[in-house]
């Protein structure tokens, strides 16, 4: 097999430094970019002659040429965004869509063969018309301004003429995640805080299966847009007791059961035949399997913040 030169943006995220390993253990070419506003550090594999790194932000054009053209990546892996904070929109507007944009433009430029992207299930808005959601379905980001930009990313991407697969993400979790349920439970078990689950389900599927999924794409698997999904959802209540199983607690913390608020989803839940007709069988792994390893990164990296995609009421803070 002919080996790759990859650029990896957000190389040093959750899904980033994934995808970093398993190139670099098969013997491709990495660079990987980053700014370290949610990335971090100890997720970077050392420099070597496959792999090289370079600090700063894709909202940089001139970054992210300089990269791009003393490099000649052949696949881009673009899993930068900013998400931090639902009411920084400059920030999501500079880094996922005028970064984005940089780095689409650069990859014009250098010819790649491939770009790969990831989106967010939350394109299609927290009330989706069909349940599971098909690819059909009409995008409608306006729940957020994370959705809103990847979104407009999304939209240039599939303008620029490029040769690209762009998944569309149930809610990947595991080792190295920072947003969402799983580092939010983890730390307010840890800190002997109350927790609370809403009815709500979600699709929750590890980040190793999707960097491994990521892999076949920059091969040449695939085109266009999937739905990166297992098909199936589970309570919030599950994966809350699955935490509390893997922190190995004394006596089980009774949650606080609240009802869906207005705008919540009861359920985000994506069709995954087309990646499934084109990727063929993909073996998730379980929620026992992962989240212990997911505990084990927290114990020994802590967590970043609470972060999430969607606001977060002051009464759910506390």
């Amino acid at each position: 097999m002919t080996r790759l030169k990859v650029l990896i943006t957000g190389a040093a995220g959750q899904v980033g430094s994934h995808v970093a390993e398993l190139m670099l253990a098969r013997g491709d070419t990495v660079l990987g970019l980053d700014d370290f506003t949610t990335g971090r550090r100890e997720h970077l594999p050392p420099e070597s002659a496959n792999y090289m790194f370079r600090e700063g932000s894709i909202a940089d054009a001139d970054f992210v040429n300089r990269a791009f053209g003393e490099f000649l990546p052949d696949v881009v892996v673009h899993t930068a965004a900013s998400y931090k904070d639902p009411e920084d929109w400059q920030s999501d507007a500079l880094t996922n869509v005028v970064g984005s944009v940089n780095v689409i433009k650069a990859s014009k430029t250098a010819r790649i063969r491939r770009f790969i992207y990831f989106q967010t299930a939350l394109c299609y808005g927290v009330k989706p018309q069909e349940q599971p959601i098909t690819l059909s379905h009409p995008k409608n980001p306006g729940n957020s301004s994370y959705a809103i930009s990847k979104t407009a990313a999304e939209d240039y991407l599939e303008l620029s003429g490029l040769d690209y697969v762009t998944f569309r993400l149930a809610n990947v979790i595991g080792p190295r995640n920072v947003s969402g349920p799983l580092p939010i439970f983890f730390s307010r078990l840890r800190d002997g805080k109350r927790c609370f689950v809403t009815e709500a389900r979600r699709d929750f599927v590890y980040v190793g299966d999707l960097a491994k999924t990521v892999m076949r794409a920059a091969d040449g698997m695939g085109q266009g847009t999937y739905h990166f999904s297992s098909g199936k959802d589970i309570a919030i209540r599950e994966l809350y007791d699955s935490v509390v199983s893997a922190m190995k607690l004394n006596d089980y913390p009774e949650p606080d059961i609240r009802a869906l608020g207005p705008d919540d989803a009861a359920s985000i839940l994506l069709d995954p035949s087309r990646t499934f007709a084109d990727f063929g069988e993909i073996k998730f792994t379980p929620l026992s399997e992962f989240i212990p390893l997911a505990i084990d990164y927290y114990r020994e990296h802590g967590v970043l913040g609470e972060y999430t995609h969607l606001k977060l009421k002051d009464a759910e803070r506390r």
